[in-house]
């Protein structure tokens, strides 16, 4: 896919206010951890993430994505009638139904014609979103759309904890080490019709890949062991989830470069932070030396879908990114699923 006349104008972001750090998650790990014969530092040792952040408990979702929008809105310039699709990117919501989009619209004053729904889909939900609003962009449906999104890990770490205290096997602890590394965070990404403004990143196309045969290689959902139905469950099978999305990853990346007509790649890229075995086996299989990538997982774990856009962010708010250097966004997410973005900044 390519694009003409498409700008990811402005990003704004929001830190969740408590920082944990894998330390602290340890001390309520320690009775596995002893029942296992495991040395602490595991979580560090395995994932290269040393802390994350949460959310107060009480926490919404929509009131934190408004809040990451406004700062979008305010960054590009764009009034919130001017909107004309706004869409809800999180795996985390505020209810099953309605979308939590149309909390965060009301907030901000997002109404009367714009097109207002959630998209889900793993950590891809955010860059789909993106997607969806560039598309309806370069068709000339709309002439500004704003994509946020939540992303909460409290809630699912407690009770992943206590699912591995009530089973302290070595197959709980391999199923439930991936979850320990989610943070939290929100986005507003802000993106508009490249005439409307000089100021924007051109958004120059991108490429999509799906391996649905590997869907079951990751769940969060209902517990089916709980008659209730209210406990959430998260398990992972984390290598064949890297194995499997690796190989994805890099069928896209030849097909993006081809697209995109970038025979050396991009110039910098920004992926979505799972871990440092994740980032490593990514850049080796694409050829990407290191330096070409920023990194923010060892201080804000895995946030889920506002995981690329919070990392663009905070690179460009370092001089990481520079005017004219081509950047790549890429994201593999459950499913298996695979979307990269290719931006001119």
């Amino acid at each position: 896919m390519r694009y003409s006349h498409v700008n990811v104008e402005a990003i704004g972001y929001e830190l969740a206010p408590h920082v944990v750090t894998s330390a602290a998650l340890e001390d309520r790990l320690a009775p596995i951890y002893e029942a296992l014969r495991l040395p602490t530092g595991q979580i560090a040792a395995l994932t290269g993430v040393r802390e994350r952040r949460f959310w107060d408990a009480d926490q919404r979702m929509s009131a934190a994505a408004a809040k990451a929008g406004r700062k979008a809105l305010s960054a590009a310039g764009v009034d919130p009638d001017e909107i004309g699709m706004l869409v809800y990117g999180g795996v985390c919501r505020d209810n099953f139904e309605p979308a939590t989009a149309c909390a965060t619209a009301d907030a901000l004053g997002i109404r009367g014609a714009a097109i207002v729904h959630d998209t889900c889909n793993a950590c891809l939900g955010v860059m789909n979103a993106m997607f969806q609003v560039a598309n309806a962009i370069e068709l000339g449906q709309i002439q500004a759309g704003l994509v946020v999104s939540c992303e909460s890990a409290r809630h699912i770490v407690d009770l992943t904890i206590a699912r591995m205290t009530a089973d302290p096997s070595m197959e709980m602890f391999k199923k439930s080490m991936a979850t320990m590394t989610g943070g939290s965070g929100a986005i507003g990404v802000v993106l508009t019709h490249a005439s409307r403004s000089n100021a924007g990143h051109r958004l120059t196309g991108g490429v999509v890949r799906a391996a649905p045969e590997y869907h079951a290689l990751s769940h969060w959902g209902v517990d089916p062991d709980v008659s209730t139905g209210d406990a959430m469950v998260m398990e992972t099978d984390a290598v064949g989830t890297l194995t499997h999305g690796v190989a994805l990853g890099t069928d896209a990346f030849r097909a993006f470069v081809t697209e995109l007509d970038w025979p050396g790649g991009p110039d910098r890229v920004i992926c979505h932070q799972v871990g440092a075995p994740h980032r490593t086996a990514v850049l080796a299989a694409m050829n990407i030396p290191v330096e070409r990538d920023f990194s923010t997982f060892e201080y804000l774990g895995n946030i889920g879908t506002v995981s690329v856009p919070i990392t663009a962010a905070i690179a460009d708010e370092r001089g990481e990114l520079q005017r004219g250097q081509r950047v790549g966004f890429f994201g593999i997410g459950s499913g298996l699923n695979c979307l990269l973005l290719g931006l001119e900044w």
